[in-house]
């Protein structure tokens, strides 16, 4: 594996003496402010209106009929940009930096590295649902048409790159940046962002052994995501690679029974009933084994796809 220390450690050297712990901390909760306030005012107020619209009434859960609705999915990625609204406010009033600079010490993300680890994820995200149809042989085609799946097609990727990047520039650059700039153990500055984004994975409609193994599979995935960002000293390559991951789920298989609305595919969705406990346990291989394949696709020096860092020419 490659990798260049020197490139991450320009990276978390670039903060400026405005970026204390309790900055960092006010910081956060300005962007969890926002992000709350944009996902409320987006998901109540669009399914109130959603159902003024429709003329429906008498239902028992409004939102999440809503949220299951095509039209709730686009609502529900939209209000990721509350994330990076509160990001900006940070950064330029708490912070007095650029946003930009969360991106790298360039202020730019590396296209390479973007397009290498969406290219990598899509790979390995194949071989994944290859595996897990072995595991369990129930796909069905999805209730989108072809013709409406195109139509919806750019603004699936564009609101998925919102909600991937939002993410990304808050959990493997903000946080990530912020902690490895006062601590030098990586088990706070990777470890604690890393738990922060797993934990957010925990679904109240799964099982515990299902959630159990969706987030190993997530935390997996959460170190691939670190270790480029380690490796490069850029967010490019984690950003391509939390991109072509979502877009999998949403566009072409979907796991999720509540977000399948654009998906070609539907599988045996994991909230649902009849999964055991070794049907868990192998899911979570699955997907730790595909992590590790893309580790070895971004940061194997004899791999195509192999990432470096990257500065502004």
């Amino acid at each position: 594996m490659t990798s260049d220390p020197a490139a991450f450690e320009r990276y978390r050297r670039s903060p400026n003496d405005w970026t204390t712990l309790p900055r960092l901390l006010l910081g956060t909760v300005i962007v969890v402010l926002f992000w709350a306030a944009t996902t409320a005012g987006v998901l109540f107020g669009g399914a109130y209106a959603f159902f003024a619209w429709q003329g429906s009434s008498g239902v028992a859960s409004p939102t999440q009929e809503f949220l299951a609705s095509p039209v709730g999915i686009l609502a529900a990625l939209a209000s990721f940009a509350g994330i990076w609204i509160g990001l900006w406010i940070a950064m330029r009033w708490v912070h007095r930096e650029k946003l930009s600079a969360l991106l790298g010490v360039s202020h730019r993300v590396s296209r390479s590295g973007f397009l290498k680890g969406l290219i990598a994820v899509l790979i390995t995200s194949l071989v994944s649902e290859i595996l897990l149809y072995l595991l369990e042989p129930e796909i069905a085609r999805g209730t989108i048409s072809l013709s409406a799946w195109l139509l919806f097609l750019i603004p699936i990727v564009a609101l998925t790159l919102l909600q991937t990047s939002s993410e990304e520039v808050l959990f493997r650059g903000y946080l990530l940046r912020g902690l490895a700039d006062r601590f030098k153990s990586p088990f706070i500055w990777a470890l604690l962002p890393g738990l922060l984004f797993t934990s957010l994975h925990w679904s109240t409609s799964s099982s515990a052994a299902i959630n159990a193994c969706v987030l190993a599979s997530i935390a997996a995935f959460a170190l691939l995501l670190t270790l480029v960002v380690y490796a490069t000293g850029n967010l490019g390559a984690a950003l391509g690679a939390h991109l072509g991951n979502n877009l999998t789920g949403f566009l072409l298989i979907s796991h999720q029974e509540s977000y399948n609305s654009f998906a070609l595919f539907n599988a045996k969705p994991l909230e649902g009933p009849g999964w055991t406990t070794s049907d868990a346990v192998l899911i979570a291989l699955v997907g730790i084994a595909c992590s590790l394949l893309t580790i070895v696709l971004l940061l194997h020096p004899r791999s195509p796809f192999r990432v470096t860092a990257w500065q502004k020419a």
